[in-house]
């Protein structure tokens, strides 16, 4: 009967489909150790609702079954005209990915009530305390790579992750879980500019450029300028140099030129970005990356 739903899925454009049982996530011991350690920089939110991250059956009544959906981004780069670039997933002439997944989720959602019957779900598209990429690896969507990224062996990481909880009793086999597949290979940690990947599957969110340009709330350090490189918005160093990301390592221009941007004003800002993944930097925040990068 999963059938369908895997063909729908990829109608849709969904790389995978992984389904699991809404219990305690593999990787729970090691992120609980990460926060006790104090390496989510000042993302608190991250902290909070400990137990629902435990335990994802308490964020649906009824919960029966956790499915996780692999969606795609393009491996082109978004470029200003003048040659500077911002992170993959970004997708700045689109609309924020967030909106893009759940209408597509949604339609999911219907086939799952037409197929199955009635039933209660919640779609969460990083809106609420699931560790997915554990989830996505017990469905068996692909491995968690030495950089912490999942990956998908024949596609890369290029993607993005999404989940659906249902009140829906699947029939659950219990899903091979991939080996990781990154043998020697430490490409990633030596890529990484600031020194974040501090060894394999251990990052340290603090110095990580993409939480810098991103979540981060003040300036960019000059130091941390010089290792941005032309990426003024994220980082995907980690991903570019891995040898499961086939893409070419080209850019489309898709963004005003840095000057047009540090000129531009809140209102013309916001009609250009208001629902695209810029408008959660804001800004402000976005010039002050340009002018670390600029100096």
């Amino acid at each position: 009967m999963l059938s369908p739903l895997i063909e729908k899925a990829r109608e849709l454009g969904f790389l995978a489909v992984g389904l699991s049982s809404p219990h305690r996530p593999l990787y729970f011991e090691n992120f609980s150790s990460w926060i006790s350690d104090h390496k989510n920089g000042d993302m608190s939110w991250l902290e909070r609702n400990i137990e629902l991250r435990e335990d994802p059956s308490r964020l649906l009544q009824g919960c029966q079954t956790m499915i996780s959906l692999a969606y795609p981004y393009p491996s082109k780069k978004p470029s200003t005209p003048d040659g500077f670039t911002v992170s993959r997933y970004s997708q700045p002439s689109e609309e924020d990915y967030h909106y893009r997944l759940k209408v597509l989720c949604g339609m999911l959602v219907d086939m799952i009530k037409e197929m199955y019957g009635e039933c209660n779900t919640r779609i969460c598209i990083d809106s609420a305390p699931i560790l997915e990429r554990s989830f996505a690896y017990s469905g068996g969507i692909g491995f968690i790579g030495k950089n912490n990224m999942l990956i998908i062996p024949a596609y890369g990481s290029y993607f993005y992750l999404a989940e659906i909880l249902t009140t829906t009793p699947f029939d659950l086999l219990k899903a091979d879980l991939m080996e990781n597949q990154c043998g020697s290979c430490t490409l990633c940690i030596d890529a990484c500019p600031t020194g974040a990947l501090e060894k394999p599957f251990h990052l340290d969110a603090s110095k990580c450029l993409s939480y810098l340009t991103i979540e981060y709330k003040g300036a960019v350090d000059r130091k941390n300028g010089k290792s941005m490189g032309d990426c003024f918005f994220g980082c995907d160093r980690c991903q570019e140099v891995c040898p499961f990301n086939k893409g070419e390592a080209s850019r489309h221009i898709s963004l005003p030129t840095t000057d047009e941007l540090l000129n531009m004003e809140e209102e013309e800002f916001t009609g250009m970005f208001e629902r695209t993944t810029f408008a959660r930097a804001g800004l402000e925040k976005i010039k002050t990356n340009i002018r670390a990068i600029r100096g």
